[in-house]
């Protein structure tokens, strides 16, 4: 498999996980049952596995291969993307549990400006000037 197809694959698993993310949200504000809601939360942990996988082979491919030149940022945008996972993780479980959830929500919105920015304006594969 070449790097625009694990790209795609990692774009797409990302994108589902914060349309998953979102839903399980709503449903735990609007009080639905919780069996959909651990359902949907057990989705989106195959999902981050399924992130860091292609995000790894990825990460891989620059490291050892053509554009080694972007390691540092290939590196930050690891770590700035496992704390986006870390940000959804934490704001449902705050919402579960009725605390309140700015922290995560501002984690979340933080972490998401900074690996979309990588990943699409800086890093190779990206189409952001």
């Amino acid at each position: 498999m070449d790097h625009q197809q694990m790209a795609l694959i990692h774009i797409l698993s990302w994108s589902t996980a914060i349309i998953l993310f979102v839903v399980a949200y709503v449903m735990i504000k609007q009080n639905k049952v919780e069996k959909p809601i651990k359902i949907i939360q057990m989705i989106l942990r195959v999902l981050y596995l399924l992130i860091v996988a292609t995000g790894a082979d990825l990460f891989f491919r620059f490291y050892f291969g053509i554009q080694s030149e972007f390691f540092a940022e290939s590196v930050i945008k690891a770590v700035v993307g496992v704390w986006v996972i870390a940000a959804i993780e934490m704001t449902l479980a705050k919402a579960k549990k009725g605390k309140k959830e700015f922290s995560g929500w501002l984690q979340l919105a933080i972490s998401l400006i900074l690996v979309l920015a990588l990943g699409f304006g800086r890093l190779p594969f990206g189409f952001l000037p």
